[in-house]
């Protein structure tokens, strides 16, 4: 299993690739794609798609997980970050990868344990989690490859109940 974890954002969009090999989970890549402020939205939005697309092609994940919408106090950033979702999951369906969607919380808590964990934290465990010499360079990264753990180890007890729930149905 290949997943391709996404930190959603029009400035800075995460993102991490994490595979189980051997019973455990390791890192394949992890980065940001930036997009310029000075840029339109619409160039801004074309960059991330071409920048995903070839994440999608280099990596041929099996999921994409996708960090759920945050809804603060900026509806402008909400906004935005709305639509670098949208472009995601339009990447997914353009490459027939099925998505999925964790709450913040459901990914700190898949990681660390505890749903309200800091980011310092989050991003410790990550690397903990993948063997990996150092912290990921960016909170974005870090998030990012968060969302690709959750769902990695979501994934596989999600089949076993669903079969489950298919056999009782019977």
């Amino acid at each position: 299993m290949i997943v391709l974890g996404i930190d959603p954002g029009l400035a800075n969009t995460g993102y991490g690739v994490v595979a189980r090999r051997d019973g455990r989970l390791v890192a394949l890549d992890g980065g940001v794609v930036r997009t310029a402020a000075a840029s339109s939205v619409e160039q801004r939005l074309g960059e991330l798609h071409d920048a995903l697309s070839a994440l999608l092609l280099e990596h041929a994940p099996t999921a994409m997980a996708l960090e759920t919408l945050y809804f603060g106090q900026n509806v402008r950033t909400a906004f935005a970050v709305g639509q670098a979702r949208g472009v995601a999951m339009l990447c997914a369906g353009q490459h027939h990868v099925e998505c999925f969607a964790y709450t913040p919380q459901q990914v700190k808590g898949a990681v660390c344990g505890n749903g309200r964990a800091p980011k310092d934290q989050v991003a410790r465990m990550v690397a903990a989690l993948l063997g990996l010499a150092e912290t990921p360079f960016s909170d974005h990264a870090s998030d990012a490859l968060a969302v690709a753990i959750a769902h990695a180890n979501h994934a596989p007890l999600a089949r076993s109940v669903a079969a489950a729930e298919a056999v009782s149905a019977r």
